[in-house]
Formats: structure tokens, C-alpha cells, sequence
């Protein structure tokens, strides 16, 4: 992984929305590796650089969800990054709060961030790390009910599960950097269907 991208929101406003669970994971991240985010406008977003042999791009989009793939196009066609290359860190309406999922490509569920992105890379072929949020009471919310849910903070029983889910998948975060996606994948959905037992 040589871009790792997290899809929130800018501003206090949106901070412990649910639909920031990007911009949470990528902050523990840079925490955890003592690297600071800083604003580079040319990318659109707050930016760091990961130590270590491969060159590994943080980044949160500064830009608001539907717009995120400006940022991304623009750090990964200076830094000639191709979609393979690239984790997208992003809360996922169709997993309950507590569950996480990686996967490589596949459709962008309607989420607005990965649409952008997809557009703009004109490809959907980059990793996804999605966090489970959980829908508003059922399938049929409409799409009115969908944004006000993605737009509030989780409630107090979800956000410890939410909290869980990137904490493991944080700790899955050395095998991605090493290019071993499968064995990441395989802790991550192991260690997701014991947290449910």
C-alpha cells in the first residue's frame, strides 16, 4: 500500500459522525506511527508520510465526502500510485457497527466518497477497509433517512463496537504494509466473526 486513504468529512461539525469512520482509522494510524497530518493544498487534504522502506501516503481529503476523489486523484498522479496500490478506509452501511471487511475492487455500493473516487482514478480496482456503521432500522430507510444516519454520531452501545472493529483492524495494518493482503484479510475476518461469539 503506498496511498491510505481515510473518507470523512472536514470540520468540528461532522468530527464524530458516522460517517467520519475513515478519518478516525487513518488519525489512530498516524497517532500510532507519531506522524503528523499537515494541510498540503495541492492534495486537498491533510497529508503524511509514513517512515519506512516503502513511501506510504496518509491522507484525508479536505474536500466534503462526494468530492474525495479529487484529493485522491491528485496525491496518486504526482506520486504515480496506481489503484492496486491504494487502501480506502470507509464506513460501510451494510455491516453492523463492530464488523470489518477488506476488499479489492467490486461495486462502490452507492457510497458517495468511492463513487467520486472511482470516477476520477477511472478505475474501482483499489483496496476498501470497511468499517461496519449498521443501516437506519431496515433496508428500506430512504435515502433521506440514509443521510441523516451516516451524519450523526453512532449511539453510545454502537460507538465502543466501532471503536473495537478499527482497533483490530489497526492491528492487522503491519500486514498490509507489507503487501500481504490475504493474510490481513484472513486475521480481519477471523478476529470480526469471534468478536460476534
Amino acid at each position: 500500500m503506498r496511498l491510505v486513504v481515510g473518507l470523512g468529512n472536514p470540520g468540528t461539525k461532522y468530527e464524530r459522525t458516522r460517517h467520519n469512520a475513515g478519518f478516525w482509522w487513518v488519525e489512530r494510524l498516524a497517532q500510532g506511527a507519531r506522524v503528523t497530518l499537515r494541510n498540503e493544498g495541492k492534495f486537498h487534504g491533510r497529508v503524511a508520510r509514513l517512515a519506512g522502506p516503502a513511501e506510504t501516503w496518509l491522507l484525508l481529503p479536505a474536500t466534503y465526502m462526494n468530492e474525495s476523489g479529487r484529493a485522491v486523484a491528485a496525491l496518486a498522479t504526482f506520486y504515480k500510485i496506481e489503484p492496486p496500490e491504494i487502501l480506502i478506509v470507509h464506513d460501510e452501511l451494510d455491516l453492523p457497527p463492530g464488523t470489518v471487511r477488506l476488499k479489492l475492487g467490486g461495486g462502490t455500493s452507492g457510497h458517495n466518497g468511492l463513487n467520486d473516487i472511482a470516477e476520477r482514478l477511472g478505475s474501482n480496482g483499489f483496496w476498501r477497509l470497511r468499517i461496519g456503521i449498521g443501516h437506519p432500522r431496515d433496508t428500506a430507510a430512504s435515502e433521506q433517512e440514509v443521510v441523516a444516519y451516516v451524519l450523526h454520531p453512532p449511539r453510545p452501545e454502537e460507538q465502543p463496537l466501532i471503536d473495537d472493529a478499527i482497533a483490530r483492524s489497526l492491528d492487522a495494518w503491519p500486514l498490509l504494509a507489507a503487501g500481504d493482503e490475504q493474510a490481513a484479510m484472513l486475521r480481519l475476518h477471523t478476529k470480526s466473526e469471534k468478536s460476534k461469539e
